[in-house]
């Protein structure tokens, strides 16, 4: 170990030890194995509980100790298994009690890692407690990764801290599929908030003219576009969170929570109101002015970038890079079939030169749709995940919607929705709506070309194969769009290349 590997922790009392615990369940992952050493009485079986109980997010979780037992084993997000070693009569005993098993599939907490020295993994998280003054001290020595990554939970924690959240309660709530993790934050009265975790990370290879993927598709890669989004959404009568506090510097920021009610029931079936008032959102934000710069801070203003063609051709060629392969068994798409792809697209993408532009939320879907219940109108409906926002063809979020790629809505309700969004725009003004339709089919399209290739490099690049399940559904939505004549030379592209479509919905 080197000396960046180190952490030192005072632990002022008992409350502190309790919240260190807590936080510590939000850095550690499977894999680790977290080695627990102290004196009697220093706070190892306090710190083991609220670890244990805060991945259960359970304040009341049975946790007896395993000294007798040896180990006790935890079925909770993360598995946890908790040893007690000090009754071990020799190291190789670990093997008997199933560590290695557990170490693969969880977490390992071990008390007493004295015990088995030799037989604990060398990459093991050490954690010595020793009584200080009135309170504890933590002396953390870790392998780079896992100490950088208790390192930005201690961060965060001073983070809250400094805006006077020092004292609430952390837990998990879900990550998504880019970089960023989402925490609740819930102070003495009950009252939530959601911590965004977006630490910068660094670029990654490029794909074309020299620049990584992220950079060449507009991704969002710091908290600017969020705040600046947020606030013209609030400003034009729509419902997004309240930025609570933000540091730009280390990507954290404090938001209000908007509950955790979706626009979906609990078997998964979309709830059609809820995707009515959420059709009606998008037609009230067609119909007002867009914003292209919005003032973030004072010596920061947001320009809000263009879904150029270029955007457009290298998500689509995610289907190429990602999907045909992996469909081929690792066989990679030809020159020629590639080429024609992407002139296929050239052309689609020229066909939109006369579209309706404006802000798009680019993932304007069933996952960042949040029902408040009692509000009425367009507060009905509030809106998360938008940091990825650009100015482009309107009809990108209708498509993104209607053809929801973690829901599958059935073609009438899909009718009934674009219709209702057509209905609106008409009653706005002026309104193209053949224009329109071409353009819809074009975005939907190209947004599931995108998706058929992301989820499976979400699974071959990530490790995160769960998401490979919308893939029937994605292939159903890209089937069934294909139908418009506009769309023809890319249903031809398809047959040739032998990508299957699932039966058509009743």
């Amino acid at each position: 170990m080197t000396a960046d590997d180190r952490i030192v922790l005072d632990l002022a009392d008992e409350a502190d030890t309790i919240r260190f615990g807590e936080d510590l369940a939000l850095a550690l992952k499977p894999g680790d194995c977290l080695a627990l050493s102290g004196d009697l009485g220093a706070g190892k079986s306090t710190l083991a509980r609220a670890f244990l109980r805060a991945i259960a997010d359970d304040p009341e979780l049975e946790v007896p100790s395993p000294t007798f037992t040896l180990v006790q084993s935890y079925d909770l997000r993360i598995p946890v298994a908790h040893f007690d070693l000090y009754r071990l009569a020799d190291g190789s005993e670990l093997d008997e009690l199933g560590f290695d098993e557990a170490l693969a599939e969880g977490i390992c907490l071990v008390e007493w890692p004295e015990m088995a020295e030799a037989e604990l993994p060398k990459d093991r998280i050490r954690l010595q407690l020793t009584h200080s003054d009135a309170g504890r001290r933590a002396e953390i020595s870790a392998p780079p990764h896992a100490a950088a990554r208790i390192r930005r939970v201690l961060a965060i924690r001073q983070f809250l801290s400094d805006h006077g959240h020092a004292e609430d309660a952390r837990r998990f709530l879900s990550g998504d599929a880019s970089f960023r993790a989402y925490e609740t934050v819930t102070d003495a009265e009950g009252g939530r908030r959601i911590l965004m975790d977006w630490p910068l990370r660094p670029e990654g290879p490029p794909v074309l003219d020299g620049k990584p993927y992220p950079k060449v598709a507009h991704l969002a890669e710091d908290a600017y576009p969020f705040v600046a989004i947020a606030r013209h959404l609030r400003s034009i009568g729509l419902l997004a969170p309240e930025i609570l506090a933000v540091d730009y510097a280390q990507g954290l920021m404090l938001i209000e929570d908007l509950g955790q009610d979706g626009v979906v029931d609990e078997t998964g079936a979309p709830i059609a109101e809820r995707y009515g008032a959420a059709i009606d959102c998008l037609a009230h934000l067609h119909g007002t002015a867009p914003a292209s710069d919005i003032l973030v801070a004072p010596d920061h203003v947001h320009h809000i970038p263009a879904f150029d063609p270029v955007a457009m051709t290298i998500e689509t060629r995610l289907l190429l890079d990602w999907y045909l392969p992996w469909k081929r068994g690792g066989q990679p798409v030809g020159d020629d079939e590639r080429s024609a792809f992407i002139e296929i697209w050239s052309g689609l993408i020229a066909a939109l030169d006369g579209a309706e532009r404006h802000l798009l939320l680019r993932d304007y879907h069933s996952p960042n749709l949040l029902w408040q219940p009692g509000a009425e109108g367009l507060q009905r409906i509030g809106l998360i995940d938008f940091q990825d926002a650009m100015i482009g063809p309107t009809a990108y979020d209708v498509a993104s919607l209607i053809q929801d790629a973690r829901v599958t809505i059935p073609p009438a309700l899909g009718a009934d929705l674009l219709e209702r969004y057509i209905r609106s725009r008409r009653a706005q003004g002026v309104f193209d709506e053949d224009g329109f339709r071409m353009a819809y089919a074009i975005m939907a399209a190209q947004r599931n070309c995108k998706l058929v290739g992301l989820w499976v490099r979400l699974k071959e690049r990530d490790g995160k194969p769960g998401y490979l399940r919308h893939m029937p559904r994605t292939l159903t939505y890209l089937g069934e769009v294909l139908s418009h004549p506009v769309l023809a030379p890319l249903r031809q592209w398809m047959a040739q290349a032998g990508i299957e479509f699932s039966e058509s919905r009743a």
